[in-house]
């Protein structure tokens, strides 16, 4: 869940078309990213899961979502401490988390419209 006041400080010296296209480009990425992340625990590359979701949870950091971004980290430091336990339930809890993300996303770009 965005904190929306801490993402409105955070946004309000930037024009609203830079705001949105900040949006768009995270949207835009998302599903690239999930199946990246799908893929490398499905295979168990855990280097590039360690990479895939440090790069994930540095986006997501822009939009203060706690919980994704938490997520985001364990997946990262199961990769980086190259440990595969509980992969698949933290994936499972970082697609729903990321979805309402996703939502969250869209209608806050109609406020930054």
């Amino acid at each position: 869940m965005i904190d929306k006041t801490i993402f409105n400080t955070n946004y309000e010296i930037f024009d609203k078309e830079i705001v949105r296209e900040i949006i768009d480009i995270y949207i835009q990425e998302y599903p690239e990213r999930i199946e990246n992340l799908a893929k490398n625990i499905s295979e168990n590359d855990l280097e590039s899961l360690y990479k895939n979701a440090h790069s994930l949870k540095g986006v997501t950091a822009n939009f203060f979502d706690k919980d994704t971004e938490e997520l985001a980290r364990m997946l990262e430091t199961k990769g980086k401490d190259k440990d595969s336990t509980n992969l698949t339930e933290i994936f499972e809890k970082l697609k729903v988390t990321s979805a309402k993300l996703i939502n969250e996303l869209k209608d806050l770009k109609k406020e930054y419209m």
